[in-house]
This record gives structure tokens, sequence and C-alpha cells, in this order.
């Protein structure tokens, strides 16, 4: 390639390498990546939160409509799960949650605290910290998680109740 004064540039193709190679790994929801409790790079949001049914390891991803009722009809020992900020926590969570904060530094070592055996439905604000939560549940062998697809504002949003 040529410059404007007719000389060789031999920057261009390593500009265009660059380029090219940061669009092809920047295709995903940047405001969705950001690093786990673990250290982690994970990609957030719910289309990367473990989905399926038993056949996928016990991970699902739930509509708002679908986690109430499966509170209405909770499995044994079901724990309502809430991963945002004290301060979001007192805004409004569902009703019987506990929460633990995604962003505290020893979330991960809590999380790995909890029981692995009984039930999990998984929530934060929009789905990306709870869906980076049921990915690092899988990793610590937990047996069942619902994740809420949209978080409590699809759950709002769905005309369900918060409690404060």
């Amino acid at each position: 390639m040529t410059t404007r004064n007719g000389r060789f540039c031999t920057l261009a193709p390593c500009v265009v390498l660059v380029l090219a190679t940061a669009l092809m790994s920047g295709c995903g929801d940047d405001a969705n990546t950001e690093s786990s409790p673990t250290g982690d790079t994970l990609s957030g949001g719910s289309d990367s939160a473990p989905q399926g049914t038993a056949a996928n390891n016990g991970f699902s991803l739930v509509s708002a409509d679908d986690a109430a009722a499966l509170l209405e009809d909770p499995p044994t020992d079901l724990v309502i799960l809430d991963v945002r900020t004290p301060d979001e926590y007192e805004e409004g969570h569902i009703e019987g949650s506990i929460m633990l904060d995604f962003y505290e530094a020893d979330f991960a070592d809590r999380l790995a605290e909890l029981d692995t055996d009984v039930p999990y439905l998984v929530y934060c604000r929009s789905g990306n910290r709870s869906g980076q939560t049921s990915q690092l549940m899988a990793k610590l062998g937990f047996a069942s998680v619902y994740d809420v697809d949209g978080g409590v504002i699809a759950w709002a949003d769905s005309g369900l109740p918060l409690s404060k």
C-alpha cells in the first residue's frame, strides 16, 4: 500500500489486522462483559447463563412469570438468591429472598459456602450478574439453579410484587 507521497506504508496491513481482530472479538455486548468475583472474564447477560432443564445439569433460564409460578409451588428447600447490592435490595426484592452482594470481594467464597444440593432461584437487576452467578454456581457443583431472565426489571415489568 502506498501513501499520498508515494511511500510504501508498512503499518497499513497491521492496522487492518488489528481492526479485524478487534471487530471479530468484540461482537458481543460490551456492556454485559465484566470480571466475575473469581477474576474470570465472563460474558454477562442472560444469553450466557447455563440454560435448559435437568438435562442441562439442572440449570434453567426462566422468565419472570415462570419464576413466579415456581414460587407458587416451590421445590423442597428452594432458596431465592438476590445477587444485587444492599441499596438495590432495599428498593425492592422478591419476598423471601436472601441477599448476597455480587460486588463484594468475598462473593465467590460466600457462594461456595451455600448448600449445593438444594435448588436456587437466582436474580439480579437485569440478568447480567445472575447469569455470571449461575456460571459460577455450575463450576462450584450446584445441582439446580433457576436464573430469572431479565432480573428484577422483568419481574416488575410483569406486574409481579416486590417487598421492601
